[in-house]
Formats: C-alpha cells, structure tokens, sequence
C-alpha cells in the first residue's frame, strides 16, 4: 500500500478521534458465552528486529511477540464477547491506531518487552490521545497528572505531554518495566499500573498471611472491578489479534512500517500554520501532535510529528513561506482595569478569539496576575520564553462578584482521583 492510501485509510477514521474512548463501567456490564483463549507464541528473548523484520502485516509482528502467560476464565469470556458484539467500535479504535502502533511495537522491541503491550491502549483510552477520565487520567496510556510529573511528562498551559505520543509511550513502557522488575510477573504489573503498586504489594501480602497463592487469579477478588478486568480485557483483545477469524472479526491492514517522522522546529509556530505548511488538515496535524493545548507551538527544542512525505512538503512550503511564523504571544494582567474587552481592543482582536484561546468562559474576568495568550502586533515580537511557559497562570472568576472561582495553571490544579487510588 502506498503511503498517500494509508494516509487516506487513516484520515478517515479521525472522526472519531475526539470522541471519548467508551467507559470501564461500559466493559465491565458485558456479558458473553466463554471463549477458548488462544496460547500465545513467546517472544524471542530481547532479541530487536524492529525494521528488519519482514512480515507486512503489523498484527503479525504483534503476535509474533506475545510474552505474557494467558489467562482463561470467565471475565475474559466476558470481556472477549463484549468486543466481538462491537465491530464498528473495534474497527474505530483500529483505524486510530493506524497512527501510533508501529512506533509502540518497536519501543517494545527496543526494550524487549512482550509485544502485547501494544495493545494496552485499547484499554485504556482506545488509541484516542484526547481521552480524559473522570479522575483527570489523560492520553493514550491515561496517566494522571501526579504520575505523569514523576516520568518526567510536561504539564503546563501550552503542553500536556501526558497525550504526546513519543512522551508517554515512553513514560508507560518505563513504568512498566518498573514494576515487572517489582512484582516478576507481567499480570501482577499490569494490575499494578491500573490500581497502584502499593495496593497489589498489600494484596499479595494478606495472601501470604493467609497461605493462599499470590498470582492475579488468586489476588483478583481483592480488587476492585475495574482492575479485576483489567487483565482479562488485555487478554480478551489479545485473542482476536491472534485468531481474528474465529471470532468473525475483519482487522483492517496496518502496514509495518513508520506512519510519522519528526520534524524540527526552530521558532515558535501556529498549529494552523504547521498544519498548512504541512499540507494537512489542522485535525489530521492534532492527532500526531495532540500535546499542544494553545493555538501556538512553542519552545525551540520541540519537535513535531508528521507523516514521511509531509514532513517532505513541510520542508519545501516553510523554505518559500517569507512571513511570520507565529501570530500569538503572551500578556502578563497587571490590574483590574484590563477587562477582556479592553484587552481586545489593545491587540486588535475580538473578546471571543481571547476567550478561546485561553479557554476562560463566558462571562467571567481575569484575575491580577494571570497570563494569557493573545495576538501579536508587532514583528519584532519574540517567541514565548521559556520561563513563561512554565510558570503561566491563568487565573479567572465570575463577572458577578462572587467568590467562586477557577484556576488553571502552569502547576496545574487537577481534582484528585474518587472512590479509589488508581496511582496512575
């Protein structure tokens, strides 16, 4: 297949890409006849074959490298016969991972992890990099901000690189390889990157108390539902990955080759601006490159995703483009004179284009000392320092003179996780 139809393959399931990925609650109500698994070849032992490897079909370098001990029983059944009842749901969550899935399998290769792995943002988030949980969970791999700043994973008003495809596949395969190295066992991992690594370590140890075995089956009625399918459903997808026409599912061909390439940048630009010199929609630009939360790409060291050949177009329209690549900059508020309408009026825009690029609602005001984006008037402006980029706030409260207030910050302020303590 050549690369423009794969592109066209892929541009025509990103409709979905901002929907939200279907709840655990959702999963969790299915029910279904039991379903034989299917054993799984072993991955050769940290052994990369990465480009050199021949297969055509990605999901047969996928099950190539199946690793982890299969599990058979009646969730999986369950949770197997919830996704076979769900083509076009499959077929969604396929097509969005068109986009990302070669460059995962081949971080997991690097590493010599099992290549199921692959598969655990079906879990997760659906292979949508937008997906947000209820408990602030964001990305492909759903790390919740606290864990997201303990890999490292930027979070401030211009990027969340808990969605940034390179960032957190990083971020996930390290912490998961953190705790395989804690518990030898990848089920027992995996429960612990769902629930915590502090609650499956006290589970194992009141097994132990009691003299009953540790492994996930043993362990799984102390846990709570969502982690007690949490397995099964990685279990579940891997059977129809692996025999995909015993169950009458038709997975679209994903080639084994890179979908993107990155790209450097040296100077801040819009994301309307790359999307155009790129020769893309500003939609098909956001699914590579779903981190950036403002109209504007900012810091010199910043690299961007795109496709081969318009990485190549990219290259050629920005050597002839002669203008401004960036349009916005920032404005510290330094009283409470400077109203969104005055503000408006000052930079030559409209109080809707402020309000949406900074995200603050109808009807309220910014608060002293918030930071905000507007538009450039002048071309002697310069990029966005980094120093404003970490340590922007923006700051708003009801136009009524109330107390309530929002915040959102450079720090972040996220609401906690409710009703249990889902580490990530």
């Amino acid at each position: 297949m050549h690369e423009t139809t794969r592109i066209s393959r892929a541009v025509a399931a990103l409709a979905f890409l901002l929907a939200p990925a279907l709840s655990h609650a959702a999963d969790n109500a299915s029910t279904g006849a039991p379903v034989a698994s299917i054993r799984s070849a072993q991955a050769q032992s940290g052994a990369s074959r990465l480009d050199d490897y021949k297969d055509p079909d990605l999901w047969g370098r996928i099950r190539s490298g199946y690793a982890i001990p299969d599990l058979d029983n009646a969730l999986v059944a369950r949770n197997t016969q919830w996704y076979v009842s769900r083509p076009d749901y499959l077929a969604r969550t396929a097509g969005r991972a068109s986009l990302y899935l070669y460059h995962v399998v081949s971080e997991l290769e690097k590493r010599g992890m099992p290549t199921e792995l692959a598969l655990l943002p079906v879990i997760e988030s659906a292979f949508n990099p937008q997906a947000l949980s209820t408990a602030n969970a964001s990305g492909l791999w759903q790390f919740v901000p606290g864990t997201g700043k303990d890999f490292n994973l930027k979070q401030n008003m211009f990027k969340d690189e808990r969605r940034g495809v390179l960032a957190s596949t990083d971020a996930a395969l390290t912490y998961l390889q953190r705790l395989y190295t804690m518990f030898g066992d990848w089920q027992l991992a995996l429960a612990a990157y769902n629930w915590g690594e502090g609650n499956v370590q006290r589970a194992i140890k009141r097994n132990q108390a009691l003299g009953k075995p540790t492994d996930f089956d043993s362990l799984s009625d102390l846990m709570p539902a969502e982690t007690r399918n949490y397995v099964p459903k990685l279990q579940a997808v891997k059977n129809i990955i692996a025999n995909p026409g015993q169950y009458g599912v038709s997975l679209p061909n994903i080639e084994n080759s890179p979908y993107f390439t990155q790209v450097d940048k040296t100077s801040d630009i819009d994301v309307a601006i790359a999307a155009q010199l790129a020769e893309m929609s500003v939609d098909e630009f956001k699914a590579l490159n779903p981190q950036f939360k403002k109209p504007v790409i900012t810091g010199e060291e910043t690299k961007i995703l795109l496709p081969k050949e318009n990485a190549e177009k990219f290259h050629i329209n920005l050597s002839q483009w002669g203008r401004a690549l960036s349009t916005w900059t920032t404005h510290k508020i330094t009283g409470a004179k400077e109203s969104i309408a005055t503000l408006a009026s000052k930079f030559h825009t409209t109080p809707e284009v402020i309000r949406q690029a900074n995200n603050i609602p109808a009807q309220s005001r910014l608060k002293t000392g918030s930071t905000i984006l507007v538009p450039r008037t002048s071309a002697s402006t310069g990029d966005i320092a980094e120093s404003v980029m970490d340590n922007a706030v923006v700051s708003f409260e009801a136009d009524h003179r109330n107390r309530t207030s929002n915040k959102y910050s450079g720090t972040s302020r996220f609401k906690p996780r409710n009703g249990h303590t889902h580490k990530r």
